[in-house]
């Protein structure tokens, strides 16, 4: 069993043979504090949540929120956005006037406007992570960049994604690819239509129809291929897309 400190957050190793059944205190050797530790009630472990104990669900109740920042292409702490022409600023204010989506046909062939840019998560180790954000943000994308799980975990409970790129190495220690392929296969489906989900891997092929069935994802693209990452996503997108136009027809809502 594994217990974190709540005040240096050092991982401590406890033999689960020696945990007595109720409320326990022990030592940290780190910062000498007094960790408290309570067993799961009954309920909590029959749940949905006890699947897993996702990093957006401990003590939340003591810990500000610090989902995945925007990436901010020119460092200036501005984000940055697509130019947009008075057409699509004049149909924003009238779709915000009327209260309701944009009409159908606004939206042809998932094209999107340049003042609705698709919100990207990227999830991946630290030497890929800028490379992957700065492509995206280059085409028109307002993207997201996780360092860690629990930042992953909690953009994609705050935010409406478009699409969420994991990368199948990231943060290995939290076990971030399993919580965040988590996170997408618990959506209903009707969510779960609504967001595009990319596996970036070192070993599988590229859009792999199979692989990306089997893995859960609508898109795999191999990391040697990972500079022309925006060009095929935007390929993939178009069929996926494509697939759903006569749905989402009927149910009023955009492409993605």
């Amino acid at each position: 069993m594994i217990i974190a400190c709540q005040k240096c957050s050092s991982r401590l190793q406890v033999d689960e043979t020696k945990v007595p059944t109720g409320a326990f205190s022990i030592r940290c050797p780190k910062c000498n504090s007094s960790v408290e530790f309570a067993a799961p009630s009954p309920a909590f472990e029959h749940s949905a949540i006890a699947l897993g104990d996702s990093p957006a669900t401990g003590n939340p109740r003591f810990e500000q929120p610090n989902p995945a920042p925007l990436f901010e292409i020119d460092g200036s702490g501005k984000e940055v956005k697509p130019d947009a022409s008075a057409a699509d600023m004049l149909a924003e204010l009238l779709s915000k006037l009327a209260g309701q989506s944009l009409p159908h046909g606004h939206d042809p062939e998932g094209v999107r406007p340049s003042w609705n840019p698709r919100k990207a998560l990227v999830c991946a180790p630290e030497e890929n992570r800028e490379n992957a954000a700065r492509a995206l943000a280059e085409n028109g994308y307002k993207v997201f960049v996780a360092h860690d799980t629990r930042q992953a975990i909690e953009r994609m409970r705050e935010n409406q994604l478009d699409v969420v790129i994991l990368d199948s190495r990231f943060d290995p220690v939290e076990q971030g690819t399993v919580f965040v392929t988590r996170e997408i296969s618990i959506l209903r489906p009707a969510q779960r239509r609504r967001v595009f989900f990319v596996l970036l891997s070192p070993s599988l092929r590229t859009m792999d129809p199979h692989a990306a069935f089997l893995n859960n994802v609508n898109a795999i693209i191999n990391l040697n291929e990972a500079d022309e990452l925006p060009r095929l996503i935007e390929h993939r997108l178009r069929e996926f897309n494509e697939l759903y136009k006569d749905f989402n027809h009927v149910n009023g809502v955009t492409a993605l």
